[in-house]
C-alpha cells in the first residue's frame, strides 16, 4: 500500500502562484509515473501534468497548463512538486496527487486551490 499526502492549495488572486507537493511513503524510484490531475466543480477530473519518477524524467503536461505550471521530482524526499504560475480562475479545483506503483495506481485526497480576487 502506498500512501500519497498533498499539501501547498490555498487561496491565491489571479496571476499568482502556488507550489503543491505530494510526498509518497514509498521510495518513488520504484513508481512508473506520477502527476497530478484535478476536478473542478461540476467537471470531471482531467490530468495537469505527469512526470516518469526514473531515467530522463520525462514530463507531458495538458495543454491548459503549458508554458505555466511545472512538474519535477525530488528522488531524495520522495516528493513530486507542481509549480504553477500566472494562475487563472479557472483553474480553481482540487488537485490530486496520483502514482503508479507495480501496475497499480493510487491517489491522494487532493488539495483545493482557489484562484480568485
Amino acid at each position: 500500500q502506498v500512501q500519497l499526502v498533498e499539501s501547498g492549495g490555498g487561496l491565491v488572486q489571479p496571476g499568482g502562484s502556488l507550489r503543491l507537493s505530494c510526498a509518497a511513503s514509498r521510495s518513488i524510484v520504484s513508481s512508473t509515473v506520477m502527476g497530478w490531475y484535478r476536478q473542478a466543480p461540476g467537471k470531471e477530473r482531467e490530468l495537469v501534468a505527469r512526470i516518469a519518477t526514473g531515467g530522463s524524467g520525462y514530463t507531458n503536461y495538458a495543454d491548459f497548463v503549458k508554458g505555466r505550471f511545472t512538474i519535477s521530482r525530488d528522488i531524495v524526499n520522495n516528493m513530486v512538486h507542481l509549480e504553477m504560475n500566472s494562475l487563472k480562475p479557472e483553474d480553481t479545483a482540487v488537485y490530486y496527487c496520483d502514482a503508479v506503483f507495480d501496475f497499480k495506481e493510487y491517489w491522494g485526497q487532493g488539495t483545493l486551490v482557489t484562484v480568485s480576487s
